[in-house]
Parts: C-alpha cells; structure tokens; sequence
C-alpha cells in the first residue's frame, strides 16, 4: 500500500534527520513546509512573519526530533509545533488579547452559514480583518479542530472566554460574507 511506503519512508527521514542529516532534514523541510506554511499564515497576517515563524517551528523541529516517539502522525506533530510557535509570536507582538467574558448567546450554535462563490484567498483577507484575539481562537476551534478547553489551556484563557471569543469571530465572519455576498449580487 502507498500509504504505508510513505510512512516508511518518512521513518528512514526523520531517523537520518534525527542524526543530523542535512539532505534528510532539507528532505522534510520541503515535504512539509508548503503546508506549514499555510498553518502558520492562519494565524500571522504577514507572509514574510509567517515564513519566519515557520522557519523557527522547523528549527525546533529538528532541534527536538528526537522526542518524537512515532506514536502518532509525524505531520501532526510538526503542525502543533508550529501551532504553539504561531501563538508565541502573536505573544511576543502582544497581539492576543481577550475580553473576558463569562455569558455567551445561546444563538452560538446556530450562527447561520451562507453560500457564497468565495475565494479562499478572500476567505483568509477576511479572517486577517479579524482582531488577533478572535482570529486566534477561530483558527483553533474551526481550522486545527480543538476544543474550548485546549484552547483556554492553550492560551491560558477560560473556556467561556474562548467560546466568546469565536462567536464574535463568527459574528464578524458572517457580517462579512453577507456584505461581500451582497456586493457581488449573489445573495
């Protein structure tokens, strides 16, 4: 099976990478970077940011390889770190920030979603409109597929700030849509 050669394959890398194996880890940098890349983009509006984030993901990639334990999905492993490293730079700009916030509106659960012809190109220019704080949490819970309460631990914020935090996303996402809906007449 395909699949399980690639695995293999990927296994012979990381352990050659592991060693210090510079064609190997120039091997996984390029199979993964694209990808990366984008996770990284979700989060950091700049590209040229987003490249440096991802560069020093990969570098703490290589530099704790050796913790990876094959236990799980060799990309998922790298996607995280670069999760966590997208955060620290949002920190280290002082960009999240987050009103607490401990109601939230029942109507979260059934924000209304609208069919659009929208690129992604302007799907991510309106996510980039979004307040870091906002963005941040939305990308997680919508995007990366975490919880509220691995965003909250994540971030160090509460589950009901986390929860506000993406129905206001929403809230702006959708106001958007329908505006840009609206704009090109396809509503």
């Amino acid at each position: 099976m395909k699949i399980v050669s690639l695995h293999k394959n990927y296994s012979k890398l990381i352990a050659k990478a592991e060693k210090g194996d510079r064609r190997a880890q120039h091997d996984l940098f390029e199979l993964f970077a694209p990808k990366m890349l984008s996770i990284c983009r979700q989060y950091v509006k700049n590209t040229e940011q987003a490249e440096d984030v991802m560069i020093t993901g990969f570098t703490k990639v290589f530099k704790y390889l050796h913790t990876y334990k094959s236990e799980g999905s060799f990309e998922g492993w790298i996607r995280r770190i670069m999760v966590n490293e997208s955060i620290s730079q949002l920190r280290k700009d002082k960009k999240l920030g987050f009103a607490d916030e401990t109601e939230i509106e029942n109507s979260m659960d059934h924000v209304a979603y609208i069919e659009t012809a929208l690129e992604v190109a302007e799907i991510q220019a309106m996510i980039d409109t979004l307040p870091d704080g906002y963005k941040t949490v939305f990308v997680l819970y919508a995007v990366e597929g975490y919880k509220h309460s691995e965003i909250a631990e994540l971030l160090g914020i509460s589950e009901s700030t986390s929860k506000s935090q993406l129905f206001k996303a929403r809230k702006m996402l959708q106001s958007k849509v329908e505006h840009n809906t609206i704009s090109y007449g396809t509503h």
